[in-house]
């Protein structure tokens, strides 16, 4: 599959007759059945009309994405809901009127027929969001139609956060690319399903951290496979316990929960507990790989980056600021993939706040691979 990739720069809030061009040629790309690469407040997406399958089917083709991962469906305009999904109740306009437009994904009950099932998996239900960048409002209201749209990276490596994260992977592979400069929250946005009236769980956490949507809905839960995110939650043991969790086995409700995904190339463990005790852990297995000969890496914070010698140390944010570490951590992830790094600890973090969805992401491109100390 090659193909010439079109790239067109168009920044948040230009509206010259050039930018104006750039978002026409692209929506009619879109339009028209092509994929296009597109900047979102939290990753690049790759679009594609959510109703036509020979377009979707592209877009698994150029991700190599497993065929029962759903899609989630970006919107420019509530209005866009009329014939996409069942009625929407409260709890769910609740939600949209509070994290519209931004990094929240609501699951509802799709229209049969409404859109392609490749981007359903064949379920009954839909993801659907609204996301909060001008540019991408701009497109997916120019190509007048619902875009289905997966984060434009190749499948299980680190999420886009740059058009040169896009482009080394997906250039020439996909019809165009809108440059609209770094993208904002780093990852992807929260994905929900309302269970009842005023009670939501969590497929996916990200963008919407669950202390603000129960600032909306009195009951928030999340999903079973989140369990053990939290930071130090093992019981502590003589030596480290390494536990390997076990994937999600029927079709996901939501992407991101089935599959390694946001990995880099080298064999990623993550380290969790008390932070002096994962640190020291850390360096120790880092002796021992390089007196191997291996390559290694440490992903760490800035306040613990003395803590470290290996051959590459990378901090991809701070403690004190966690959404610095989510805004940094896919970037940080591909670096030790251009330093050809071979093996890689990453240090957790505590799971409050966006804290939650690091360590989704942490715990993913370690393929589930966590020792607790």
């Amino acid at each position: 599959m090659t193909t010439k990739t079109s790239l067109w720069q168009v920044l948040p809030g230009a509206d010259d007759q050039a930018a104006r061009g750039a978002i026409a040629e692209a929506a009619q790309l879109l339009s028209g059945g092509g994929v296009v690469a597109f900047p979102t407040e939290t990753v690049y997406g790759l679009g594609a009309d959510a109703r036509q399958t020979s377009a979707v089917e592209q877009v698994f083709a150029a991700k190599g994405r497993p065929s029962d991962n759903p899609l989630i469906v970006h919107i420019a305009d509530e209005s866009q809901l009329e014939g996409l999904v069942q009625p929407v109740g409260d709890t769910e306009r609740a939600l949209m009127r509070r994290f519209w437009p931004g990094p929240l994904t609501i699951v509802m009950p799709a229209v049969p027929g409404a859109v392609s099932p490749r981007v359903t998996a064949g379920l009954d239900t839909v993801a659907v969001r609204m996301p909060q960048h001008d540019v991408a409002l701009r497109l997916i209201a120019a190509a007048g139609c619902p875009v289905a749209a997966p984060s434009a990276n190749r499948s299980g490596r680190p999420s886009p956060t740059l058009a040169d994260h896009v482009r080394e992977d997906l250039d020439g592979r996909i019809d165009g690319l809108v440059d609209g400069g770094p993208t904002g929250v780093g990852l992807e946005s929260t994905v929900v399903m309302v269970e009842a009236p005023g009670v939501v769980r969590i497929l996916r956490p990200g963008g919407v951290t669950a202390e603000q949507l129960r600032e909306v809905v009195p009951t928030v839960l999340l999903d079973e496979t989140l369990a053990g995110l939290d930071s130090g939650q093992a019981p502590s043991t003589a030596a480290p316990e390494q536990q390997l969790h076990a994937e999600p086995q029927a079709a996901p409700r939501s992407p991101g929960m089935k599959y390694a995904h946001y990995a880099p190339r080298g064999t990623m463990l993550l380290v969790n507990g008390d932070a002096s005790q994962a640190c020291d852990y850390i360096q120790r297995e880092v002796a021992a790989a390089a007196a191997r000969g291996e390559v290694t890496g440490v992903l760490t914070y800035e306040e613990h980056k003395h803590y470290f010698t290996a051959d590459e140390v990378v901090v991809c944010g701070s403690l004190e600021q966690l959404e610095t570490a989510a805004q940094g951590l896919y970037a940080a992830l591909r670096e030790f993939d251009v330093r050809g790094v071979e093996s890689i600890w990453a240090e957790a973090c505590p799971s409050d706040g966006i804290g939650l969805a690091l360590m989704n992401r942490l715990a993913k491109a370690a393929a589930n691979r966590i020792v607790y100390v």
